[in-house]
């Protein structure tokens, strides 16, 4: 069973990009889920924002749709849950409705405001600039900013300043949801809270690491935004770098929100640099071609971008895949490669953390019994969350000793008997706490950035096109040989090793 719900104080939620995708699918769900379990108490208001003409009543039937099926199994907590939610057209850059809309949530002085920016990040500071103007930034305010917070180093710096400018750093929440992720969270505990795996936890026993976030989706209706980003913007830069830090961190003091961030911006600071003089070596990036993923055709990326474009285009220069090799210079780690690679239409739906141990040094088996494999520790973040470590053990049977390679396998829905919450669940409800511990500091974003520009800026430099791959694969060839001259392989989490 899961721990219980602790519940919260009545509190004001709006929702900027309240018609978004972001929104319907993952945000107004995730908040459901907590009314259900008795988290979010009546009184609290949610409250949409965009640009489209809606009232409460249109806003609540177009996001029913998003809710369905929770909508389904319990109609009774549904009627009640749309009950607190409502609905504002503004326009951030048009001054209509701000009056009004700053007298509704002024009619709520004693509660927790949060304003959440599931917006193009070139509308933060217009939002923000707004709120402040109306003197919505005071008291218990927050406000949370999606990724990606920029394209580089230089404009993150001007929307942190800028935002900064109206909320405080210790109101600003930068939410990275692989954060909230229930296997992430387990990493520390298995890292911290078990004296098995920290005496082992270094260059001397681990051989390297590999992360993985692989999509069988294509770049769908988000074509126009992620052609002017790409997957090192999209995943690597943000995400990916997250989960580098949980694994590399040093044991923090304590788990407050600073002593655990100082040790995630120690690994940032650390990061070898990737630039013009080794990126070649170092980095893959890729395009994905028509193929098929899951059992069906699918087309291009060139051809998705121009499905809802009025300009079409032929040739595009923006990566769905990259692949790279990281170190970090510490005595930790040293030596240790980190093996990252992220795309879209991939073989499989699959983010994982695969930590790779050493060999032994001396095998007393004969031949026959069968090679020895790498323990291996596999954290899966999707899609069915869990922990596997693979073992050498014998094979049973009297038939001499044969060596197999098996995984002690813990599914947390299996463990617990219950289906995992959403990142979301937990990470909107750690903002109306002001628990900032699983949000980004303003350094660390300023530290990625530092790492990631100078490899989007030897990509730009060399003048080489994305490699092609088709799509329903695992990338360009040229990602497997990225990680097999080191003599290692990419994880198959299924494999064993002696079949």
């Amino acid at each position: 069973m899961t721990a219980p719900a602790q519940p919260v104080d009545a509190f004001d939620l709006v929702i900027f990009g309240g018609t978004g995708d972001l929104a319907v699918r993952k945000l107004l769900p995730a908040l459901f889920h907590r009314y259900v379990d008795g988290q979010i108490p009546d009184g609290t208001r949610i409250i949409g924002v965009a640009r489209e003409a809606l009232d409460d009543e249109g806003y609540r039937q177009q996001i029913t749709a998003g809710l369905n099926g929770a909508a389904a199994q319990n109609p009774e907590k549904f009627k009640a849950f749309l009950k607190l939610v409502t609905y504002r057209p503004l326009d951030a850059r048009k001054d209509e409705g701000w009056d009004e809309f700053a007298k509704l949530i002024g009619q709520q002085p004693d509660h927790v405001r949060v304003f959440y920016l599931s917006t193009s990040p070139d509308l933060f500071v217009d939002i923000c600039r707004r709120l402040g103007h109306y003197g919505l930034n005071k008291g218990e305010s927050r406000v949370v900013m999606e990724k990606p917070i920029g394209r580089d180093l230089a404009s993150a710096n001007r929307i942190n300043d800028d935002v900064g400018s109206v909320f405080n750093e210790s109101q600003t929440f930068r939410i990275d949801h692989y954060l909230g992720k229930e296997t992430v969270q387990n990493l520390l505990a298995l890292r911290f809270g078990n004296a098995l795996f920290e005496p082992l936890w270094n260059a001397e026993h681990i051989d390297h690491v590999q992360i993985t976030v692989a999509e069988t989706l294509g770049v769908g209706r988000r074509g126009s935004y992620y052609d002017n980003a790409g997957a090192l913007r999209d995943m690597v830069q943000n995400h990916m770098l997250q989960l580098l830090c949980m694994v590399a961190m040093e044991p923090p003091s304590s788990l407050s929100p600073d002593a655990v961030r100082d040790e995630k911006l120690k690994v940032l600071h650390s990061l070898k640099p990737i630039n013009d003089e080794n990126a070649a070596q170092l980095t893959v990036r890729g395009q994905y071609r028509a193929g098929a993923t899951e059992g069906q055709s699918v087309k291009g990326y060139i051809d998705e971008l121009n499905e809802d474009s009025k300009n079409k285009i032929e040739k595009s220069q923006t990566e769905t895949f990259v692949a790279l090799k990281a170190e970090i210079g510490n005595w930790r780690w040293a030596g240790v490669p980190f093996y990252l690679r992220t795309g879209k239409r991939l073989a499989e739906r699959v983010s994982e953390i695969v930590v790779a141990f050493k060999p032994v040094p001396h095998s007393i088996f004969h031949p026959s019994a069968g090679p020895l494999a790498q323990n291996r520790l596999v954290l899966r973040l999707q899609p069915d969350e869990g922990v596997k470590l693979w073992l050498t053990i014998k094979h049973p049977g009297p038939g001499g000793l044969r060596l197999r390679h098996v995984p002690l396998d813990m599914s947390f829905a299996e463990a617990f008997g219950v289906q995992q919450s959403d990142a979301y669940e937990r990470l909107i409800l750690d903002v109306v706490r002001g628990n900032p511990t699983l949000f980004m500091r303003r350094d660390e974003v300023e530290a990625a950035w530092r790492w990631a520009g100078p490899i989007l800026a030897a990509w730009e430099d060399s003048g080489e096109s994305p490699r092609p791959y088709t799509a329903g694969t695992w990338g360009p060839s040229a990602s497997v040989a990225l990680i097999e001259r080191d003599g290692r392989t990419w994880n198959e989490d299924n494999e064993d090793n002696n079949e």
